[in-house]
């Protein structure tokens, strides 16, 4: 390994110099300096070593020496424009269609998951001749204008809310507007998307798409109800519209049981745009668009040219097929669903014994446990949350994170080989700081007594 050039205190004091502070580190009061990482570990300047429970991105673990072969062999043959024929890119598109439906058939690559949603964006509102948009409250879809445009996540703490932008209710069976004991929440969620609809309609507008993460992340590693898609899309497209998936933190097997977090909703439901990008390249800046020949063809009658100066350029899509080809080889996704599942019932004996734990959201090795200070009120424990991602870091050099709207949700989205030896390690950690927690409220409490 190559000597380090600066001691974590000069890179942090350059790092704050140089780099725009809006761009945010992790752990940003003690931040972490890594200097190299394997599968599902990272190692810092010292040698000490760190469980990632963040790194979705490195979708197969890091630096997979098969990604990294891969990576190195094609860069030495060739690298070029997109312009020119080559083998990868076709290669690429045929195992990508082959694990979506039929009708997913033509395929757009870029650079990033934003990059991929604005596609999309544009394809929809090519096709229909339609502006406006339905996204889901919550939501983050990129970081371009655009999408910053479709992002309630973002948009509310910036400009506000475009007039061609519509906002549904996140359908969270937890704490939202129809909850667990609901009937049929599916139905009741997909409902309020109907009535949104119809109030478009009335404005005298009419939409495009609806758009939604397959399992939204940002708003707090939600699991959509049973038949919610599948209703949305019936009305969406009732109403002229089309269907996008947004699976840029949840395909490629993360959720386990399927490649695709959309086929959570059954096997009849299938999106009319599939966007992808984080796990595509495990680190390496690859993303895509997937439609159907009707979208592609709308796309392509508007008469100019689509061009991309690095989506799916020879080494990218090199490294694309390494990336499933070790999901294959390695049954990933079958490690995702064994370690999902052991997960789950290692965070359910946890809720039963803590009381601060409300919710706990399980699908494959996308998951989050939800911390809140009174189960009948469900009051989120945002400063609990950080807490426990705070003495993770610090005592088990363990890494991971907090989302949804009041940040009181403990995130996992690890490497895919993340093992069970790693869930057990991580739920130990977690019990002992929960049980601290808690002795030093009972001791509180008898102080006040």
């Amino acid at each position: 390994m190559a000597e380090e050039k600066f001691t974590k205190e000069e890179t942090l004091a350059m790092r704050l110099r140089l780099i725009g502070q809006s761009c945010r580190l992790f752990y940003k009061e003690d931040p972490v300096k890594i200097v190299r990482a394997r599968g599902q570990y990272l190692f810092d300047e010292n040698g000490k070593r760190y469980l990632d429970c963040i790194s979705n991105v490195q979708h197969v673990g890091h630096c997979h020496p098969t990604v990294t072969k891969a990576a190195a062999a094609q860069m030495d043959l060739l690298n070029i424009n997109s312009r020119f024929l080559n083998d990868n890119i076709v290669l690429y598109a045929a195992r990508l269609a082959a694990t979506l439906p039929e009708k997913l058939c033509v395929f757009y690559f870029v650079n990033s998951g934003s990059e991929a949603n604005d596609l999309a964006l544009r394809l929809a509102q090519q096709y229909t001749q339609n502006q406006d948009v339905v996204v889901l409250d919550h939501a983050y879809h990129g970081h371009l204008m655009s999408l910053i445009d479709i992002s309630p996540y973002k948009f509310r703490k910036l400009a506000g809310q475009k007039d061609w932008v519509h906002v549904a209710p996140l359908p969270d069976i937890y704490r939202g507007i129809y909850r667990e004991d609901h009937p049929n929440p599916g139905q009741a969620y997909a409902d309020t998307v109907k009535d949104l609809i119809e109030e478009i309609h009335r404005k005298g507008r009419k939409i495009s798409a609806f758009f939604a993460e397959s399992l939204p992340s940002v708003g707090g590693q939600i699991l959509l109800p049973q038949g919610y898609s599948n209703k949305v899309a019936e009305y969406v497209r009732s109403a002229g519209g089309v269907f996008v998936a947004d699976e840029v933190q949840t395909g490629f097997g993360r959720v386990g049981s399927h490649f695709w977090g959309f086929q959570l909703q059954g096997e009849n439901f299938c999106p009319d745009i599939v966007t992808m990008g984080k796990p595509m390249g495990n680190g390496h800046p690859v993303a895509c668009v997937a439609t159907t020949a009707e979208i592609a063809e709308a796309f392509t009658a508007n008469g100019v040219e689509y061009f991309n100066t690095f989506g799916g350029n020879p080494v990218s899509c090199a490294i694309g097929l390494a990336v499933l080809d070790v999901i294959e080889e390695e049954d990933l996704r079958g490690n995702a669903l064994r370690v999902g599942e052991h997960l789950q019932v290692l965070l359910k004996k946890l809720q039963a014994r803590h009381e601060v734990i409300g919710d706990v959201r399980v699908a494959g090795l996308f998951a989050g446990v939800e911390l809140v200070t009174d189960r009948q009120k469900r009051t989120p424990a945002t400063n609990l949350a950080a807490l426990v991602v705070k003495r993770l870091k610090e005592e088990d050099r363990i890494c991971m994170s907090t989302d949804g709207p009041w940040d009181n949700v403990l995130k996992f989205k690890p490497p895919m080989c993340f093992s069970v030896e790693d869930a057990d390690l991580v739920v130990t950690c977690m019990d002992r700081i929960l049980s601290d927690n808690k002795a030093s409220h009972l001791k509180l409490e008898n102080e006040d007594s």
